[in-house]
């Protein structure tokens, strides 16, 4: 059973060495751990720092893509590299690495696909009281369209199986943490939360930037994910409530014209037409996005399975070439 702990780093040149000094070397059930980073357009030279570290595999980005980009590309290459388990962690050495073995229990006991860390943002000292707020209904609501129970949505530090990796798809610029939650919801996928800790803060979070500026991107973010595997309920749901709002003043217009007062009141029917075709038309398209998901599910299975070709091709190749060194 091999592990590969995966770190995204951005300019993390000074935090990183404390990251990988406290990385566990060795684990129950796992034969070997490695440890791949992913650079993503560091201008500090953290590739260099990693690689003087003794790290096994260093991706490097040539400009900055994104904390969701470099999420990809560490799936795919520590897929690549024969991962059986990974495990996400930040490079800032927020997670306590010690908890690894914590994380990855149950994928070993064969009870879950995704594992995320529940860091107890409810409760965080180092969190001001409005974003602790902000992270339970931001969890809440994450939960709600992932069908799940997310007590924790944002956290990075997760442990995932090889299969799972293969089928996971971020579309996101902005972070993977949501949408990843929300499609393996939309698979019925097994995931689990378990209780985990967090050291003392070295840095800002690069992430979240203002509390707005983290409301908007993580609406987007969610809005889209939710609507993309559930289409039919989001247009459905639209298009009833104009509906629904088109008959307030159709029955208000039947009302007077029923008590004889006939003369006037035709605005009512003008709107009450409007809404109501506008809420048919949101139907339409709710049941032709819905046709469009089947699709999607065909091109991601289709996805999947070039994935994971290219995985046993790569391995095959790797096999190879220690074949050839022996």
């Amino acid at each position: 059973m091999k592990l590969i702990i995966q770190i995204p780093c951005l300019n993390e040149a000074t935090t990183l060495p404390a990251t990988l000094e406290q990385l566990p070397r060795s684990l129950p059930g796992i034969d070997r751990i490695e440890v791949l980073v992913v650079d993503d357009g560091s201008t500090d030279g953290t590739s260099a720092v990693a690689r003087a570290h003794g790290v096994a595999h260093v991706v490097t980005f040539e400009r900055n893509r994104g904390l969701a980009a470099a999420y990809k590309a560490g799936l795919d290459a520590a897929v690549k590299a024969g991962a059986d388990i990974i495990v996400n962690t930040d490079a800032d050495n927020q997670y306590q690495a010690a908890d690894i073995a914590r994380l990855i229990e149950p994928i070993l006991g064969g009870r879950a696909e995704l594992v995320v860390g529940d860091r107890g943002v409810a409760s965080l000292d180092n969190f001001s009281p409005l974003k602790r707020k902000l992270q339970v209904l931001g969890s809440a609501v994450v939960g709600r369209a992932a069908e799940l129970h997310t007590p924790d949505a944002t956290s990075g530090f997760r442990a995932i199986t090889r299969e799972a990796a293969l089928r996971t798809l971020v579309l996101s610029d902005y972070s993977y943490t949501l949408e990843s939650l929300i499609q393996a919801g939309a698979r019925r996928a097994a995931v689990e939360f378990v209780p985990i800790g967090i050291n003392p803060q070295t840095r800002p979070s690069r992430l979240m930037k203002s509390i707005p500026h983290y409301i908007r991107k993580s609406g987007v973010t969610i809005l889209r994910a939710y609507t993309m595997y559930r289409p039919l309920r989001v247009f459905a749901t639209t298009g009833l409530l104009f509906i629904g709002l088109g008959m307030l003043p159709a029955l208000r217009f039947v009302y007077f014209y029923v008590t004889g007062n006939r003369v006037g009141h035709v605005q009512s029917l003008i709107l009450a037409a409007i809404l109501i075709v506008v809420g048919f038309q949101i139907l339409l398209i709710g049941l032709l996005a819905d046709l469009i998901s089947f699709n999607r599910k065909i091109v991601e299975e289709a996805v999947y399975r070039v994935r994971k070709l290219e995985a046993a091709v790569e391995a095959r190749d790797a096999a190879d070439e220690e074949a050839l060194k022996l």
